[in-house]
């Protein structure tokens, strides 16, 4: 059984940081990509960020370029993002997810499997 656990969320000032983690089990995961989703209240899912099956490239949106990262570690089955400088408008509950294939994309439907969420507030 597939499972996603994203943790790190929590309450942070504008400016601050906050690392998440998600921490992936039920399969290997060597050959799949992995991203970062979120959604705010009230608006649709948007997607962060995600990278490649080898690690090699990373893809964000444009609304987090030069503040958030993404990383992996294939050895720990896990996928991190560090978000600085973070804004109110941050403010949403950000989801893992995972899908087979080699490359980024921000499509969610290419993404088969998915965490429960962890919550991110940012006050102003």
């Amino acid at each position: 059984q597939v499972q996603l656990v994203e943790s790190g969320g929590g309450l942070v000032q504008a400016g601050g940081s906050l690392r998440l983690s998600c921490a992936a089990s039920g399969r290997t995961f060597s050959n799949y990509i992995m991203g970062w989703f979120r959604q705010a209240p009230g608006k649709e899912r948007e997607f962060v960020a995600s990278i490649s099956s080898t690690g090699s490239s990373t893809y964000n949106a444009v609304s987090v370029k030069g503040r958030f990262t993404i990383s992996g570690d294939n050895a720990k089955n896990s996928v991190y993002l560090q978000m600085n400088s973070l804004k109110p408008e941050d403010t949403a509950v950000y989801y893992c997810a995972a899908g087979p294939g080699i490359f980024t994309t921000p499509m969610a439907d290419r993404y088969a499997y998915w965490g429960q969420g962890t919550q991110v507030t940012v006050s102003s």
